[in-house]
């Protein structure tokens, strides 16, 4: 068994990814801004209320989790983001700014705070998206949503190198383009496919292929 933490874990990827570590018999910790009756249902314990753009969350997380997790957590998933548009012509820098802030610095800020409560054989994964990969940007526009996610692909190749002499791997996953409300119930596969196909790369993630970007398919993505 498993102590797996999910950050925005109340809908979407995240809910199915409780779903799934639990099915599998896992101790799942749900970390969200708002506990549902469906994640308080599954995982074994939720954390509410937590707003990863707080300067405070990550010294709080870790002392709640220091409390409330037994053992070491073997599994973090930086679950959590924010998905907005901005182009040439209808440009915000204060929705840039947010979604630096949840999408990439929220990310450090949890794994650095937790890091007493992880050892060797633990993993981190990072969920980004393809749209921050600079060589696959054809189309342009959403500025502050691409450049935020390459900003964690950054962060999380930095994390795996400094990581990977305590035995800590990580991984930068793309879940695919998922029919979640983020983008408006689009997609090409549901959420429940996306937590199977994430959980899989989060079981053949190591310290031999530790730093890598990939789509939930199990394709390498280009940086």
């Amino acid at each position: 068994m498993a102590n797996v933490v999910i950050t925005g874990a109340n809908r979407g990827i995240g809910l199915e990814l409780a779903k799934l570590y639990a099915a599998r018999g896992d101790l799942v910790t749900a970390i969200c801004r708002e506990a549902g009756d469906e994640i308080e249902d599954i995982a074994d314990q939720t954390i509410s209320g937590i707003d990863v753009t707080n300067e405070q969350v990550p010294e709080g997380l870790q002392t709640i989790l220091a409390e409330l997790v037994e053992g070491k957590i073997d599994v973090l998933i930086n679950n959590a983001g924010i998905f907005q548009n901005e182009t040439l012509d209808n440009m915000d820098a204060d929705s840039i700014r947010q979604q630096f802030e949840v999408n990439t610095i929220a990310p450090l800020m949890i794994a650095h705070a937790l890091l007493p409560l992880m050892g060797e054989g633990s993993k981190i994964a990072n969920i980004t998206s393809r749209m921050g990969s600079l060589e696959d940007n054809t189309s342009g526009a959403y500025y502050g949503y691409r450049a935020s996610k390459a900003a964690l692909n950054a962060v999380g190749k930095s994390l795996a190198m400094d990581l990977k002499p305590r035995g800590i791997a990580v991984a930068q996953l793309h879940p695919g383009f998922v029919q979640t409300r983020m983008v408006g119930f689009n997609g090409d596969i549901t959420p429940e496919q996306a937590a199977e196909g994430l959980a899989q790369r989060i079981d053949e993630l190591s310290l031999e292929n530790t730093g890598g970007f990939w789509h939930s398919n199990g394709q390498q993505l280009p940086w």
